[in-house]
Formats: C-alpha cells, sequence, structure tokens
C-alpha cells in the first residue's frame, strides 16, 4: 500500500488540484468571501507546487545528493508523510478552521505556504540553481500567499494570536522536517560506517 501510494500520489494531486481550482469560480459567485476563498485556493495551488517538486521522484533525489551528499536523509515515507497529512491535512484543517471557528484560524496554510516559498528561494540563492518547487514558489506562493496574508489579516475578527498560531505551525513543520531528515542522514551515516568497520 504505501509504494502503491508514492508511486501514485503526485498525479492524484495534480487531477486533486485542477479539479479544486474549477471550484473556485463557484464559490466565488456563490459566496463572494474572498478571505475565505483565498485560504481554500491555497491548498490546489500546493498541490501544483507538489507536482512541480516531486514528479520523478526528483526533489527527494535533489534533497538527499545536495543537501545529504548521497546519504538517504529523505525517504519514500517521509515524503509521504509531510506531503499528505502535512500539508493536505492543514491545508484542510485550516479551510475547516477558518470556515468553523473564525477567518483568521486559516492563517496555518498561509503561513505554510509562505515559508516553504521562502525555504525555495533561500535555496536556490545559497547554491545559484533551480531546486524542484522554485517556479511555482515565485509564480503562485509568494503572490497568493502574500495576498491571502494581507486579505485575511484585514478582516476586524484577526488578531495577533492567529498570526502566531499560524506562524508556529509553518515554521514549526519545516523545522520538523529538517530535524528528521538529518537524524535519519546521522543513522544511516552511522551504520554504514558500523558495517565497514565490521569488515
Amino acid at each position: 500500500m504505501e509504494r502503491w501510494l508514492y508511486e501514485h500520489w503526485v498525479p492524484a494531486a495534480l487531477v486533486t488540484a485542477i479539479a479544486l481550482t474549477l471550484v473556485v469560480p463557484l464559490l466565488l459567485v456563490q459566496h463572494g468571501d474572498l478571505p475565505q476563498i483565498l485560504i481554500f485556493s491555497l491548498l490546489p495551488i500546493y498541490m501544483f507546487h507538489q507536482v512541480e517538486e516531486h514528479i520523478g521522484d526528483r526533489f527527494r533525489t535533489f534533497v538527499n545528493q545536495k543537501v545529504f551528499r548521497g546519504i538517504e536523509g529523505l525517504t519514500p515515507v517521509a515524503v509521504l508523510w509531510i506531503n499528505l497529512p502535512g500539508v493536505w491535512g492543514v491545508g484542510l484543517l485550516s479551510i475547516y478552521a477558518a470556515t468553523f471557528m473564525g477567518i483568521g484560524w486559516g492563517l496555518s496554510m498561509v503561513y505554510l505556504t509562505l515559508v516553504n516559498s521562502v525555504a525555495h528561494l533561500v535555496a536556490a540563492a545559497l547554491w545559484r540553481q533551480y531546486n524542484p518547487g522554485l517556479w511555482t514558489a515565485l509564480t503562485l506562493f509568494v503572490p497568493i500567499g502574500t495576498w491571502a496574508l494581507w486579505r485575511v489579516s484585514s478582516e476586524p475578527d484577526v488578531h495577533w494570536i492567529h498570526h502566531g498560531v499560524g506562524l508556529v505551525v509553518g515554521i514549526g513543520i519545516h523545522i520538523a522536517i529538517v530535524l528528521y531528515t538529518r537524524h535519519h542522514a546521522t543513522r544511516v551515516s552511522t551504520l554504514a560506517y558500523t558495517v565497514s568497520q565490521q569488515k
């Protein structure tokens, strides 16, 4: 099941992103609640970003080769957990929270998107080369994420606590990814060294 998911989740993301995007005009016509619709829109936008990142397993390959120098720090299982419950789950929770608890509670998805775009831009600047996901980060995340942040922040019921929670979620997820991948890479490297010493 895990292998099947890993082989098919990116095409599923593309189809789902297209379907959700086609729903957006209907929401605009029927409801016209722009802040809510912007938060909703970030989920399919993030899915388009995932397609650019992960088609052909290129993001995992890039990270393992560029960051960990050939050691598998980012595993297929980690990719699934990061992108399905980690991104899709946060996206859905943000939409539900914004709808039933108040628009400010949807900022987690906004900050997750913006923090991710910063990560791609910093990586591009440091290595002076393209990294998988960079183009959608530039063309979708930055403008629409910024618009969503400005528009949601303009709502009278949105306060610092909403921004604080959203920022903690956005940064926290990325810190957790870094810590996990570094820990796993260290374990793999240590195991390889131990095996080599035993020969």
